[in-house]
């Protein structure tokens, strides 16, 4: 049964505005689905060779044949129909829509700002938010991670996570990138996993898969643009702070990192030592999605100077910022507080701030909110 998505409402409201909209996400997240549930339009996938063949070999008489527009999806494996796009939407008497759709944002996005600037509204769609899913469980959250497949056909999450990292991350990304050795790639994967939450050292990554530094930060431009880790920057506006200029790396999935690090059921996080990263992980994607899904742009940093002074993650809402620490204990404790109030001391005019525990009482300390992570959400409703 299909879930309804949050992004739905930003979805419509971009369509009556734009004649294009153009949807990025990881594979698998539901993008399809939520496409052909929410728009009546003709649907083509540009992974059947097939359709590809039969678009490229006419694509006027193609164009020429629509009545009210059409979907296409994996749009970056034919950038050459963009132009054709343009044609017909720059035309005075144009009622057609398309929306484009792919799971590849580099050369996605980088086909469509060139060509479609100006005509298309951009949306990403990341896997399933708790609001959207209703999980309470936190470590079968983490465990089971959030793609739609996984709920949708009762997967085994240890399973469809394998077949995810054979089947796409080492094909899919591996080809993008000529990767002729595949145990070096496999290798740099697993080490990712096991710096999640970590500032990213890319020299240190180098040394242990024995590989160049320059080839490092190009397996971590592919796997950010194919939606299976995400970068944290720094916060460091206004800050008369030494602070650190280096992202911290994060997975798109809390299950997938979770194969990756050999956990094969959600009990075992309860000692893993990976559960607080996984939390931390967990808990900023939340934030991220938040964002997205209301048509905003990820505005989601951390803070760290050159003492060693730290806060988990800064959002930037509303010309606002807002420090949260994120802690995995079922217990307050008033140690929580210690980087809020820091950062506090630094950047001025700071209202809200929040501790995001696994506890079960919301209360507030100090101007300090400390609230469950199942009600995230609600504190931007």
């Amino acid at each position: 049964m299909y879930k309804k998505r949050y992004v739905e409402n930003i979805l419509k409201k971009y369509f009556k505005q734009y004649p294009v909209l153009t949807i990025t996400g990881p594979r698998q997240s539901g993008k399809t689905t939520m496409i052909r549930t929410v728009f009546d339009l003709p649907y083509y996938s540009m992974e059947s060779p097939d359709i590809r063949e039969r678009l490229l070999s006419d694509p006027r008489s193609f164009f020429d044949s629509l009545k009210k527009g059409c979907v296409l999806d994996e749009i970056q494996r034919t950038p050459e129909l963009l132009s054709y796009i343009q044609e017909y939407v720059d035309k005075t008497d144009n009622k057609l829509k398309f929306i484009l759709s792919g799971s590849q944002q580099l050369n996605l996005l980088n086909s469509v700002s060139q060509t479609l600037a100006g005509r298309t509204a951009l949306v990403k769609l990341l896997p399933f938010s708790i609001r959207e899913i209703g999980l309470k469980n936190i470590n079968e959250i983490i465990f089971k991670g959030l793609y739609p497949r996984i709920y949708d056909k009762n997967l085994n999450p240890t399973q469809m996570y394998r077949d995810y990292f054979e089947t796409y991350i080492q094909r899919d990304v591996r080809q993008l990138l000529n990767i002729k050795n595949v145990h070096d790639f496999q290798k740099f994967i697993y080490l990712c996993a096991g710096r999640i939450g970590q500032l990213l050292n890319a020299n240190s990554l180098a040394n242990e898969v024995g590989v160049s530094v320059k080839t490092i930060q190009s397996w971590i431009s592919i796997l950010e643009a194919s939606y299976v880790i995400f970068l944290l920057y720094p916060y460091s506006k206004n800050i008369n702070k030494r602070v650190v200029k280096t992202p911290k790396l994060y997975f798109c999935d809390t299950g997938l990192v979770s194969y990756l690090l050999g956990i094969e059921n959600s009990k075992q996080l309860e000692n893993n030592m990976y559960r607080g990263s996984l939390f931390e992980n967990f808990v900023i994607l939340e934030l991220i999605k938040y964002r997205y899904n209301n048509g905003l742009d990820k505005n989601v940093y951390f803070y760290k100077d050159s003492n060693s002074n730290e806060v988990d993650c800064i959002a930037e809402w509303n010309n606002e910022l807002i420090p949260f620490e994120i802690k995995f204990s079922k217990t307050f404790n008033s140690d929580f507080f210690k980087s809020i109030n820091y950062i506090k001391n630094i950047i001025p005019n700071i209202n809200n701030s929040f501790v995001i525990y696994n506890g079960s009482d919301n209360f507030k300390v100090k101007n300090t909110n400390i609230i469950n992570f199942k009600q995230l959400e609600e504190i931007f409703i």
